[in-house]
C-alpha cells in the first residue's frame, strides 16, 4: 500500500508552548504579590495601595492567569503536538487552529485589563464579565470544531486513550462553562447572574468542582497518556485500567461539586450525594495514577537520571494525593475543619503546583528538544529548576496545611464555661503571619524555578531550528478492516462520533440529577416573608462590594454548627439569598463572616474601617480602600439595575425606577449623617453639613448601607414552609 505523505504544524504547538511559558510566569508573579499582601499586609497598605493592585482585584487575576493562561495554553501546546502524532494527520483547519491560538491569548488580555478594573461576576473560577464568556464559548468550540474534524480525517482506526480524554475535555467544558455563565447583561461592563442564592450557588460549584476536573484534570491526564509512555520509551501499563479510569473518572467527577457547599444552606440531599461520588472518585483516579506510574516499572534507573521523567513522577504524586485528599475533605467531620481555611487552599495548589506545573515543564523539556531538532540548553539549569519547583511546592504547602489546622481548630475551641475560647476573630489571624510569610517565600522560589526553566527553554529554541511543517507519512484509513477480539470498547475506539456522544452522556446524568430539582424548581428552596429586595442604595453597594472583591475573604454562610452560632449569630437559611444575583456565600475566611454584619456596628466604624483597618482592628490584614471615600458614587445605571432585577424575579414594584434615585438619596443622605457627626462631631454645624453634602456622594456610603442590611430580614419564625 502506497503512503501518503503530509505535513505536521508545529508553528501551532510552538505558539503555544511560548505563550504558556511567559503567561506562567506572569501568573504566578501576579500569585506572589497576592501572597505578600497577605505576609506583608502594613507595607502593601501603607506604600503599595494601589487600586488595580489591591488584593480583592488581584485574587481573580492570579486564578484565571494560572488556569486559562498558563494551564490553558498548556493544554493546547500538548493536544496539538500530540493529536496530530497519534492521529497521523495534520490538524484538520490551520485557520481555526490559528484562531484558537489567537483568540485565547485576546481573551487572556481581557482578563488582564477587566480584573484589576474591578469588573467582575464575583463567581470563581467564572469571574470574566459576559461578553468574555461568549469569546471563551466561541474559542472553544473553535478548538473543539477543529479536534473533532481532525479525528474524522485521521489515518488510523483505533483512537488512544489519550484522546478519549481530549473528547470528553471539551464536552464537558462546554456544557458547563455555558450553563454557569447564564447572565443578564446591564452594560457592556455589568451583568447580573441568572440564577440567584442556592440556585446559583449549586450551578458554580457545579461548575467550579467540575473546572478542575476538567480542566486542570482530564487533559493533563491525556497528555500523561501520551507524554509519560514518549519519555520512558514503554507503553501504557494497562490498557484494561485505562478503560476503566477514563468512563469511571468521567462518570463520577461531575456528581462531587456539592461537597464545596457542607453544611450550608443546600438541600441536605444534594449535599450528601456529592459526599458519596466524591468518595468514590478514590477509586477511578487512583487508578489513573498507578497507571502512570507503573508505565515506568522496569525504568526506574531512567527517572534518577532523566530531569523530564523527574518533573512527571512528582506530577503524577501530586495528582494521586490531590485525588486522595479531595474525598476525605468531602467527609462532613473533616470538612467542618477544613472549610474556610488555609487547608483548602493547600490541597488547591498541591494540584496547581504539584500536577498541571510540573507535568506542564516535563512536556516542554520533552517538547522543545524534538520540536527545535537539538539538545537541551542546559541539564544542569533542568534539574536546578526541578529541585527548586519541588523545595517551592513544599514551603508553600505545608505552611498553608498548618495555618489551615490552626485556623479549623481555633474558631471551635470552647472554654468549660461554654463561651468561645478566640472569641475575636483576629485571635486567629494573627497567629497566622509566621505561615503566610513562609507561604510567600515558597511561591518566590517556585516562580524563580519556572523563570529558569523558561530560560532554559527559550535558549533551547534559540539553539535550534523549527520544523513548521514536519515532514509525516502514513498508510490511508481502511474503514473496513476489522480486528479479532478487539472487544466492545475497540469498537467504540474506531466511532469518534458515537464516543463524543457517550461521553457527553456520562457528564450529563450527574449534572442533570442535581441541577434541575435545585435550580429549575424553585419550590425547593423555602421562602421568608421578611426577606425583602435590596434598596437601590445597598444593591449599588453590594456591586461594589463585589468590584472589590470583598468575598474572597468574607463569607457570607453561617453553619448550623454551635461554634459557627455562638460566633455570628444564627445560622443562614436557603430563604435569605433568593434575591442574591449572585450568590455571595464565599469559600475563605481571611476575614470573619459578614451574614449578620448588619446592625453590630455603627456607620462611623465602618467608615474608618475601610479608611485604614488597622486603627479599627489592630493586627488585621485586611487592604485599605481610601478611594472608596474620594470616588464619586455611579448611579447612571441604578434604574436598569432595578429593572434587570426585577427580570430576574425580585419583586420590585412596577415602575419603581422612578422612585430609586429619591430613595438612594435619601438613605445616603442618613448615613451620611451618622457618619460626620460621629467622626467630626467638634465641627461647627455648617462644617458639618459641608461635610456631609460631600459624603453623601461618595462609594462608601453604599458599601456602609449594604453591609448595615445585612442579616437584618431574618426572623426564625417567619420561616414559610
Amino acid at each position: 500500500m502506497e503512503l501518503e505523505k503530509f505535513k505536521y504544524d508545529n508553528k501551532i504547538v510552538r505558539n503555544f508552548a511560548f505563550a504558556t511559558l511567559i503567561w506562567g510566569s506572569i501568573g504566578m508573579l501576579v500569585g506572589l504579590i497576592a501572597a505578600c499582601w497577605l505576609a506583608f499586609p502594613q507595607f502593601f497598605n501603607d506604600y503599595l495601595n494601589i487600586k488595580i493592585l489591591s488584593f480583592g482585584r488581584i485574587r481573580p487575576l492570579h486564578t484565571n492567569a494560572v488556569i486559562f493562561a498558563f494551564v490553558g495554553n498548556g493544554i493546547f501546546t500538548g493536544v496539538y503536538y500530540s493529536l496530530q502524532r497519534l492521529l497521523k494527520t495534520r490538524m484538520a483547519s490551520d485557520f481555526l487552529s490559528s484562531l484558537n491560538f489567537w483568540g485565547w491569548q485576546f481573551i487572556i488580555v481581557c482578563a488582564v485589563v477587566t480584573l484589576p478594573l474591578g469588573y467582575t461576576s464575583s463567581k470563581e473560577y467564572a469571574e470574566l464579565e459576559w461578553w468574555i464568556d461568549i469569546l471563551i464559548a466561541l474559542m472553544w468550540v473553535a478548538f473543539g470544531a477543529n479536534m473533532i474534524w481532525t479525528i474524522l480525517k485521521r489515518r488510523v482506526q483505533h483512537l488512544y486513550v489519550a484522546i478519549w480524554f481530549y473528547i470528553a475535555t471539551f464536552v464537558t467544558v462546554a456544557m458547563l462553562h455555558i450553563f454557569n455563565s447564564f447572565e443578564l447583561p446591564i452594560s457592556f461592563m455589568k451583568s447580573y447572574s441568572w440564577y440567584s442564592g442556592v440556585q446559583d450557588a449549586l450551578v458554580q460549584w457545579w461548575y467550579g468542582h467540575n473546572a478542575v476536573a476538567f480542566f486542570l484534570t482530564t487533559p493533563y491526564l491525556g497528555l500523561m497518556y501520551y507524554f509519560v509512555p514518549k519519555a520512558a520509551n514503554r507503553p501504557v501499563y494497562s490498557y484494561r485500567l485505562s478503560i476503566i479510569h477514563f468512563w469511571a473518572l468521567i462518570f463520577l467527577y461531575i456528581w462531587a461539586g456539592p461537597h464545596h457547599l457542607l453544611y450550608s444552606s443546600l438541600p441536605e440531599w444534594a449535599q450528601s450525594l456529592g459526599t458519596v461520588f466524591s468518595i468514590m472518585l478514590i477509586a477511578p483516579s487512583w487508578g489513573g495514577m498507578l497507571n502512570g506510574l507503573l508505565t515506568l516499572r522496569g525504568a526506574w534507573d531512567k527517572v534518577r537520571d532523566d530531569v523530564v521523567l523527574k518533573f512527571m513522577v512528582v506530577a503524577i504524586t501530586a495528582y494521586g494525593m490531590v485525588t486522595f485528599e479531595g474525598p476525605l475533605l468531602s467527609l462532613k467531620n473533616v470538612n467542618i475543619i477544613s472549610h474556610f481555611t488555609d487547608w483548602t487552599i493547600a490541597h488547591v495548589h498541591v494540584g496547581g503546583l504539584g500536577w498541571n506545573g510540573m507535568m506542564t515543564f516535563g512536556m516542554m523539556y520533552w517538547l522543545f528538544p524534538k520540536m527545535w531538532k537539538t539538545k537541551l540548553y542546559s541539564i544542569k539549569l533542568a534539574n536546578i529548576h526541578f529541585w527548586i519547583a519541588t523545595l517551592g511546592i513544599l514551603f508553600w504547602a505545608l505552611p498553608m496545611y498548618w495555618a489551615g489546622f490552626v485556623q479549623g481548630l481555633m474558631w471551635q475551641e470552647f472554654n468549660p464555661d461554654g463561651t468561645l475560647v478566640h472569641g475575636e476573630f483576629l485571635d486567629t489571624v494573627t497567629q497566622l503571619a509566621p505561615f503566610y510569610k513562609m507561604r510567600a517565600f515558597g511561591g518566590l522560589i517556585y516562580l524563580v524555578g519556572a523563570i529558569i526553566g523558561t530560560y532554559n527553554l527559550f535558549l533551547t529554541a534559540k539553539k535550534g531550528s523549527l520544523i513548521r511543517n514536519e515532514n509525516a507519512e502514513s498508510a490511508p484509513l481502511n474503514k473496513k478492516s476489522r480486528f479479532a477480539n478487539e472487544g466492545w470498547h475497540g469498537v467504540l475506539e474506531r466511532k469518534p462520533i458515537r464516543l463524543t456522544v457517550l461521553a457527553l452522556v456520562a457528564v450529563a446524568i450527574g449534572g442533570a440529577v442535581q441541577i434541575i430539582p435545585v435550580s429549575i424548581v424553585d419550590s425547593n428552596i423555602p421562602t421568608i416573608a421578611s426577606v425583602k429586595p435590596y434598596t437601590p442604595l445597598e444593591l449599588e453597594g453590594r456591586d461594589i462590594y463585589i468590584r472589590e472583591g470583598c468575598n474572597n475573604c468574607h463569607s457570607q454562610m453561617i453553619r448550623p454548627v454551635r461554634f459557627e452560632t455562638v460566633r455570628y449569630g444564627e445560622y443562614s437559611k436557603a430563604g435569605e439569598s433568593v434575591y442574591d444575583h449572585p450568590f455571595l456565600w464565599g469559600s475563605k475566611r481571611t476575614g470573619p463572616d459578614l451574614a449578620r454584619e448588619g446592625g453590630k456596628r455603627g456607620d462611623d466604624w465602618h467608615y474608618k474601617h475601610m479608611k485604614v483597618p488597622k486603627d479599627m482592628s489592630p493586627g488585621s490584614l485586611m487592604p485599605a480602600y481610601p478611594w472608596m471615600m474620594t470616588d464619586d458614587l455611579d448611579i447612571s445605571l441604578t434604574k436598569r439595575k432595578i429593572s434587570a432585577m426585577r427580570t430576574l424575579g425580585v419583586p420590585y414594584e412596577e415602575n419603581y425606577e422612578a422612585q430609586a434615585i429619591a430613595d438612594l438619596e435619601a438613605q445616603a443622605l442618613k448615613i451620611a449623617t451618622n457618619v460626620v457627626t460621629k467622626i467630626k462631631a467638634d465641627d461647627t454645624k455648617e462644617e458639618q453639613e459641608a461635610n456631609i453634602e460631600i459624603v453623601k456622594t461618595k462609594e462608601i456610603v453604599a458599601l456602609i448601607a449594604y453591609l448595615q442590611r445585612l442579616g437584618q430580614d431574618i426572623k426564625v419564625e417567619e420561616i414559610e414552609e
